[in-house]
């Protein structure tokens, strides 16, 4: 790392087919959104020649048409994969979302890669959410490193973000996060402000000059000797401290100097293991510039410090029916085992997959099994169908290039997967496989929609189907009690977009209409009521009366239906009649409309006809018995309530207890979550927080996250079912 001299490589990085997984790389970058992800993804691009000038590639194409505005928005909430060629490496560059209600997309970039590398602005720091993406990553031993961007800004002080960065990544060993370089200043600007213009390399004690458009190596001056000093020293006794040599840092506290390759070879050794984290500098190439800076050296640590595919051990597999199932990691003459982590519809090819191979060779043409996922409760259908795959390709821009395989390790673009989903897994048709998903975030923003007209109305389900079949962190819900169509978003943002994928993509125009909560009515005390339906006219009348008496249950009982009538006076087959009236009145609601829920329903006394009773009669009269003991009773309006965890840094703590107090919410516990957080505990009415995946997101500056889950359903306070009871009469 850092003792390369690179030419500029030309059309030569373009990323074609790899042919052994140890000349792979896949390495995701994460950051914030503004940090500058999508820029040094540009860089990287045109540094390695896939790119002529930044955002072209030489077919007059472009990288993901950076350079139109709409595109650019669209990348900044979906993941993308940028291969480019480096030193004989294929490099597979995933750019994901910043915003956080894109996560899902971050985890797919997550899965994907065998590496992340954070992109942090040295004028804005390290927030929440990127905090929590690295600890993502430390618990499953993903190698790490952080590349500071946006060091042109008059703000931007690369020793000081390097000490933030050590402070909020390095745990209990700040010292496993230090820079490989540090950024060399040139000549003030009239504005008083230096530009960097170079890198000096700490373990080479080289200068890295980009001043001219080219990265020129040259020897430090004097002026800069104890600089460069200070920080390798501490470099030095990083890298030496997670050495596998145990002797080595004896030897270099004994005075012995320790040759440039052995430390080189130990930091690659660490960076590979997860377990030092180097800090580097970057910054995009200036107008008619061939190389950015920082981007040599960025590529160096990819191809020699980032592990190959194989050095990561495939996730769990199982057959279809459960079967665990050893496969061999990262073997391309293996068994196929290939993951689809994003789908997208093409408007001239269909749906397009992006897929993951971790065993075995995809080839084009190939019939494969598409086995998955276990997301029923999100809208999507479980698989276990054959496919036949079309052409292979590896994604750049609006262009799809051609390629002949897919190796083990490697990725690529699937055409004509029309029922593969996000999540499934592909194998050989003879050998059906299963992997493990990956945890998906749980959408708990409702947007409930509806069609715009009846045109959109034929094509909504079909939209829908779509869309859910893009993103599985959205959950698609068909309530049964309030008869809404709701999609479960993570966040406004993600809502938006959702709402403009219908809308553009699949020709759906929906209206977005108020989000309503499941609320139910009970009895709370006992009543009596009489049903009489007595009609006659021309042939046959009508006949039945009945008297019940409905008292209250527990929560949770339903609706008991009992049979006290003596002496025949309601005759045995028109018991399950009024039976079947009380029920389904009780389904109307008796009040405002809502379902009667718990409450005992006995049928005491009543009258027959010997020839104008009937079914019907005795189901009517059922119905307005209830009603009249409704109507003499207090019936309670029942709100359900959910029981919410909210896990959120001590410093927020405060704020969200008394958040939720505001949402009629009962604190029942707290407890100490480890890492400086706390995971507060709270029974809360699901109609006060309909919002709260956007509130708390505002209130723990994106710290906090939370789940939901429903408890019961409880009497809701009479000033509110007022209101209620009168908007419903209002409709």
């Amino acid at each position: 790392m850092g003792d390369k001299a690179h030419a500029h490589p030309g059309a030569a990085g373009r990323a074609t087919a790899a042919d052994h997984p140890a000349s792979v790389r896949n390495v995701v970058l994460v950051g914030h959104s503004g940090s500058g992800k999508t820029t040094l993804v540009e860089a990287l691009a045109l540094t390695a020649g896939a790119v002529n000038r930044a955002g072209r590639v030489e077919d007059g194409g472009t990288v993901s048409d950076y350079d139109e505005i709409e595109h650019r928005q669209q990348r900044s909430v979906q993941l993308s994969l940028v291969p480019v060629d480096w030193d004989g490496y294929k490099i597979n560059i995933l750019d994901t979302p910043g915003y956080a209600d894109f996560v899902g997309e971050l985890r797919a970039g997550l899965r994907a890669a065998d590496a992340a590398l954070f992109v942090v602005s040295a004028s804005d720091g390290v927030d929440g959410s990127t905090r929590m993406v690295w600890e993502e990553c430390a618990a499953v031993g993903m190698p790490r490193a952080i590349v500071v961007t946006h060091l042109e800004s008059a703000r931007a002080d690369f020793e000081e973000m390097t000490r933030i960065c050590a402070e909020a990544f390095g745990g209990d060993d700040p010292d496993a996060v230090l820079p490989l370089y540090l950024p060399l200043r040139g000549p003030e600007a009239p504005d008083g402000h230096a530009p960097v213009t170079g890198l000096i390399g700490l373990l080479t004690q080289r200068l890295f000059d980009y001043a001219s458009g080219e990265r020129r190596e040259a020897e430090p001056g004097p002026e800069l000797r104890q600089l460069i000093e200070d920080a390798r020293n501490r470099l030095i006794e990083g890298i030496i401290a997670e050495s596998e040599d145990e002797t080595l840092m004896d030897r270099y506290l004994g005075g012995e100097e320790i040759d440039l390759k052995t430390l080189v070879q130990d930091l690659e050794r660490a960076v590979a293991r997860g377990t030092f984290f180097p800090v580097l500098a970057a910054a995009p190439a200036a107008e008619g510039a061939r190389q950015g800076l920082g981007t040599v050296e960025l590529l160096e640590l990819v191809t020699g410090g980032f592990p190959t595919p194989l050095e990561r051990p495939a996730p769990s597999v199982t057959t279809p029916d459960g079967t665990a199932r050893a496969v061999e990691a990262c073997d391309p003459d293996g068994p196929l085992l290939a993951e689809v982590v994003k789908t997208a519809s093409d408007p001239y090819v269909g749906r397009v997959s992006l897929v993951r191979v971790f065993s075995g060779t995809l080839r084009p043409d190939a019939t494969v099994h598409v086995s998955g996922h276990g997301l029923n409760d999100r809208g999507h259908e479980d698989h276990d169908v054959d496919e036949r795959i079309g052409t292979l390709s590896a994604p750049f821009g609006k262009q799809q290039r051609a390629l002949t395989h897919c190796i083990a390790g490697d990725l690529a673009s699937v055409a004509k997967l029309n029922r593969a989903e996000t999540g499934d897994t592909l194998s050989a048709k003879d050998d059906p496989l299963l992997m493990e998903p990956w945890r998906m975030p749980d959408p708990l923003l409702p947007l409930a929609i509806e069609a715009h007209s009846k045109a959109d109305e034929d094509k909504l389900s079909q939209g829908l189907g779509r869309l859910v079949a893009e993103d599985p962190t959205m959950r698609l819900e068909q309530n049964p009690a309030t008869h809404q169509v709701v999609l479960w978003c993570l966040g406004e943002a993600h809502a938006d977009v959702a709402l403009e994928r219908l809308r553009n993509r699949y020709g759906v125009q929906v209206d977005v209409v108020p989000h309503k909560v499941s609320l139910r009515e009970t009895f709370a005390g006992t009543s009596s009521g009489r049903g009489r339906h007595v009609k006659q006219s021309g042939g046959h009348g009508q006949f039945a009366i009945c008297e019940i008496e409905v008292e209250p249950l527990p929560n949770g009982s339903g609706i008991e239906f009992v049979d006290k009538v003596v002496g025949g006076a309601v005759p045995r087959q028109f018991i399950p009649s009024v039976e079947k009236g009380v029920r389904a009145q009780a389904a109307r609601g008796v009040a405002a409309g809502y379902p009667l829920i718990d409450v005992r329903v006995t049928l005491r006394d009543g009258k027959a006809h010997s020839v104008d009773s009937s079914d019907a009669a005795f189901q009517t009269a059922g119905a307005l018995a209830l009603r009249e003991a409704a109507a003499d009773a207090r019936i309670h309006l029942l709100e359900p309530v959910a029981e919410v965890s909210v896990l959120v840094g001590d410093d927020y703590v405060g704020a969200v207890m008394s958040d939720l107090s505001g949402r009629r919410g009962r604190v029942v516990g707290t407890e100490q979550a480890g890492g400086g957080r706390t995971l507060v505990r709270a029974e809360v009415p699901e109609i006060e927080i309909g919002r709260y995946a956007v509130d708390l997101r505002s209130i723990s500056h994106g710290t906090a996250r939370f789940d939901r889950h429903y408890a019961r359903h409880e009497p809701m306070p009479q000033q509110i079912a007022e209101r209620i009871r009168e908007r419903t009469a209002d409709s």
